[in-house]
């Protein structure tokens, strides 16, 4: 099936791996439900919890099932704005596409909607920045790898990662063709999904300073996004992203070493098993991102996303597999790697593994023993 793939045009592979994954998580999702079981403490333990749909019927196998953790916080964002504290940890792009659709369906689609088609953006665009690498490879393999790496189904998800990823990807995309309006729009877009998002200034800074033309000056702008939102939240009053995370999430800035250090403490002190495993996927990506192949632009943006993932204590690596997503020169490179090196059957050996931890990883999610 995937040989077939190959020959198809950008667009018509990314469209046919989106439907695939959007009806396979769908699917499992379904499947999963008659056997989650989930603690109703540890449920009602969580924010925004007290509403939550009956556990039955199709609504709730198809939408309600997908209800949980930060996807609670999106969904009455978009229905009520920022009026509690904690919201302004989530950035306002993602929920505003919400409301946007929620004007023509229900809020859980609307939510997932937005998700697989910027997935679907997101696989596209990945597939044009292989095209650009003379030493990419096979072009499907980062998409298989981006497919299958653990916490990958929040693309499909109620969470703002596949939006995040799929304007990174394409202000690199227009940036690389000179698009230099495109590229700034789509960064300062992205400046307003995640605290990631406005990481994609380096690289757009970086490219605009090789081509010397004036029309790429516009990519200062590119921190917009993010400088606005801030600036918005101290004009009304609000407590700033850095407050309330050390508020509501327990979690201090510090230095990147001082995470890494608590992170070891646990691991090694309290035998924190999924901490070692989030620990081993960040550095596999940040391995990866630093390949001699991948460009020097794409190296300082991973670099740039790992201190930033690095820079809180309190809970360390809490989101670390699903913070790594935006990090496209980790698939790129994985993916590369995987077509020169690999096997077919070795390559399906790996893939099945990472697919299996993913797996595990929504299970856990839905049955509400896992934040992401």
């Amino acid at each position: 099936m995937f040989g077939k793939l190959k020959s198809r045009p950008d667009w018509q592979i990314a469209l046919a791996m989106t439907g695939m994954l959007r009806v396979f998580y769908s699917a499992a999702a379904a499947a999963f439900l008659p056997f989650l079981h989930p603690d109703p403490v540890v449920i009602h333990s969580n924010e925004l919890a007290e509403n939550l749909p009956a556990p039955y019927g199709l609504y709730y196998a198809l939408l309600g099932i997908w209800e949980r953790f930060d996807t609670l916080w999106y969904l009455r964002i978009a229905k009520r704005g920022y009026d509690l504290p904690m919201a302004v940890i989530f950035y306002p792009l993602y929920p505003a596409a919400i409301r946007l659709v929620s004007e023509l369906i229900p809020p859980m689609a609307a939510a997932l909607l937005v998700s697989t088609v910027a997935a679907f953006f997101s696989f596209w665009g990945l597939l044009r920045l292989v095209e650009s690498e003379r030493a990419a490879g096979d072009r499907i393999y980062p998409l298989l790898v981006l497919a299958v790496w653990p916490s990958s189904f929040v693309l499909f998800a109620g969470y703002a990662e596949s939006l995040t990823l799929s304007l990174i990807v394409w202000a690199v995309v227009w940036a690389r063709d000179s698009r230099w309006e495109l590229a700034t729009l789509c960064g300062i877009l992205a400046g307003l999904t995640r605290p990631s998002g406005v990481l994609v200034a380096i690289p757009l800074f970086i490219l605009a300073w090789r081509s010397r033309r004036a029309r790429s000056l516009l990519v200062v702008l590119t921190p917009l996004g993010l400088l606005g939102y801030w600036g918005w939240l101290r004009w009304s009053g609000r407590l700033s992203v850095v407050a309330a995370y050390r508020t509501y999430q327990g979690a201090t800035l510090a230095p990147p070493w001082a995470s890494l250090a608590e992170a070891t403490r646990l691991i090694v002190g309290h035998g924190d098993a999924l901490l070692a495993v989030k620990l081993v996927l960040v550095t596999l990506a940040v391995v990866f991102s630093l390949r001699h192949e991948v460009r020097f632009e794409d190296k300082l943006f991973a670099l740039a996303m790992t201190v930033q993932m690095l820079m809180y204590t309190g809970r360390p690596l809490l989101g670390g597999p699903r913070y790594v997503l935006p990090m496209y020169p980790a698939f790129l490179s994985l993916g590369g790697y995987a077509a020169r090196r690999c096997s077919g059957k070795q390559f399906g050996f790996y893939l099945g593994c990472l697919g299996l931890l993913n797996l595990a990883w929504m299970w856990a999610f839905l049955k509400w023993s896992l934040v992401l």
